[in-house]
């Protein structure tokens, strides 16, 4: 069956052979068909607007067919896509036929049977255009499904904040900020203390409401492009830039810390209190993001044990 709306360019100087191939291809139900006289024309017009087939012939001043289709192969691959070309010629042979097809032309019609044979090979080009159309749009689909796993992959579906994989990526993009505008990359990691005593005592289900009210009052207390991510169940990690590496203090950060410890989190089972631990770590650029993630990480229960801020700040 002919898809009628396929975008058909024919690419012919002269007007006779032009109006031979509309002829032909109006009688085969094509309506969708313009014209160039010329291969610069053609590329012009696909610039502007991409065609499913190009009917051009071999010999024309200037540009020539094979050129033409070079051209718009390059065209395609930079545009992701597919251009069907078929050519008009008057050359026969093996030698024309690879010739042809070394340059990427999908298929050539003689001008001595054009008016036998052009029809039946327009009617095998939409069919394989239709197909490698349904085939490009599954492609894609495809694509835009990978990039929303990959998204989904970089987030914790509790909170809705990025995860480990995440922080690990915020924190090296940060690290890339400092050393090129200058300030410095701060990491805190931040520790629900006995979240599994309270989660067997209370429930999951509790505990998770506890998570997203700390969750939101995290959100609220930092700077919108501050990162935040969940690593572990009771681990999140905040990843900042700082103008200067003085502003990475356990001062500049111990309102954030009476947030988070002095008010209870509103569940369905009534208020809970969570105690949070919170140690950081910054660089200016030249502490890789692992290194800084251990170096919080052994901080943290020197916080729970003195209940304060602790800093493991090092420009090793």
């Amino acid at each position: 069956m002919n898809s009628a709306e396929m975008d058909i360019l024919v690419v012919d100087d002269a007007r006779f052979s032009a109006a031979v191939v509309n002829r032909t291809l109006a009688a085969a139900g094509y309506t969708n068909i313009r014209h160039a006289n010329s291969a610069q024309d053609a590329l012009g017009q696909l610039a502007q607007q991409p065609a499913d087939l190009v009917v051009a012939d071999w010999l024309m001043p200037g540009m020539d067919g094979l050129e033409l289709t070079r051209r718009i192969r390059q065209n395609d691959e930079a545009s992701n896509r597919y251009t069907y070309v078929l050519l008009l010629t008057a050359r026969e042979g093996v030698d024309a036929l690879q010739q042809a097809f070394d340059q990427g032309v999908d298929d050539f019609v003689s001008k001595s049977s054009m008016t036998e044979q052009l029809q039946h090979r327009v009617m095998a080009a939409d069919r394989i255009v239709q197909r490698h159309n349904r085939v490009q749009a599954d492609y894609q689909r495809m694509l835009a499904f990978n990039r929303q796993l990959k998204r989904q992959a970089l987030i914790d579906p509790l909170t809705g904040f990025g995860n480990r994989l995440d922080s690990m990526r915020a924190l090296q993009n940060t690290l890339k900020q400092a050393e090129r505008r200058g300030g410095a990359a701060c990491l805190i990691l931040l520790r629900l203390e006995e979240f599994e005593a309270q989660q067997k005592e209370r429930g999951q289900k509790v505990m998770q409401q506890g998570v997203l009210a700390f969750s939101r009052r995290l959100r609220q207390s930092v700077r919108p492009l501050d990162s935040l991510c969940r690593i572990q169940p009771d681990l999140f990690a905040l990843v900042t830039w700082q103008p200067h590496l003085n502003h990475c203090e356990p001062s500049g950060f111990r309102r954030l810390y009476e947030t988070l410890n002095h008010r209870a989190y509103q569940t369905a089972a009534g208020f809970i209190s969570l105690h949070v631990s919170m140690a950081l770590t910054a660089s200016e650029g030249t502490t890789p993001a692992e290194k800084m993630f251990d170096q919080a990480g052994a901080e943290l229960s020197l916080s729970v044990s003195e209940k304060r801020i602790v800093s493991a700040t090092s420009n090793a």
